[in-house]
């Protein structure tokens, strides 16, 4: 799939909480897979670099994305006013491989997006979804699993834990993960452990996007691979999460 770069408007911004936004922006272009991203900068901008966001949610001619606060450049994508003008480049990356068997899709955090994406291209009942949060949970609306389990470290939504203490990789043909690099390291040795497919969207600092500037190393029994262009999806059974 080939990429495109236009200059879009923001359509809308739901916040989700103080440092979490739902953010819709018109988009032209080709549809991405779920798993994609897009570099997504505003025009108006006092930043240098683009903020690599992955798709969470898409239609025909827009896209949406999931922004936390984590700096300049998200804090300028949460200050935007609804029809500010900003640079989508995208879809960049693979996407998710569909889900041989049935599967358990797992989301820490911001990883919500592009696991909530692959849940939301699934039919209803096919998939079990593990949302592990901080707080409240985020992102997650629109999934129709099986069985949706939510875990929460402060107790305010679901059960108070890691999301980890309460899936058991055995019971699934397959895992697909995103979030905190801890959280993937730990369902990557579990699966391992238990002869269970994991697939998991890494996250990492990018500055092009397009492997170009090689500054989004993925250390890999393969070698040093691009997070960007190699990326964002995967095996987790090659990444050295120790390098």
């Amino acid at each position: 799939m080939t990429a495109a770069r236009h200059t879009v408007k923001l359509r809308a911004a739901s916040f989700l909480s103080e440092t979490v936004a739902a953010l819709t922006f018109s988009w032209p272009g080709p549809l991405p897979r779920a798993g994609q991203f897009f570099m997504v900068k505003p025009v108006r901008s006092a930043v240098f670099l683009a903020r690599p966001l992955s798709a969470a949610d898409f239609g025909e001619d827009w896209v949406s994305f999931l922004v936390v606060l984590r700096g300049a450049g998200t804090g300028e994508l949460l200050s935007l006013p609804t029809g500010e003008a900003a640079e989508l480049t995208g879809p960049l990356g693979n996407g998710w491989d569909a889900p041989r068997g049935f599967a358990a899709l797992v989301a820490g955090g911001a990883g919500a997006a592009p696991v909530a994406a692959l849940a939301r291209s699934l039919p209803d009942g096919s998939y079990d979804f593990y949302g592990g949060f901080r707080s409240r949970p985020f992102g997650i609306s629109r999934v129709s699993p099986r069985r949706l389990v939510i875990a929460s470290e402060d107790g305010s939504a679901g059960t108070r834990g890691r999301i980890l203490d309460f899936l058991d990789v055995a019971r699934y043909e397959a895992v697909y993960a995103c979030g905190p690099d801890s959280m993937l390291k730990a369902l990557a040795r579990s699966c391992g452990h238990a002869g269970v497919r994991c697939a998991v969207s890494m996250e990492k600092r990018m500055a092009c996007g397009v492997g170009a500037c090689l500054g989004c190393a993925v250390r890999t029994s393969r070698g040093s691979r691009r997070c960007c262009a190699d990326g964002p999806v995967f095996n987790a059974a090659e990444v050295d999460f120790d390098a």
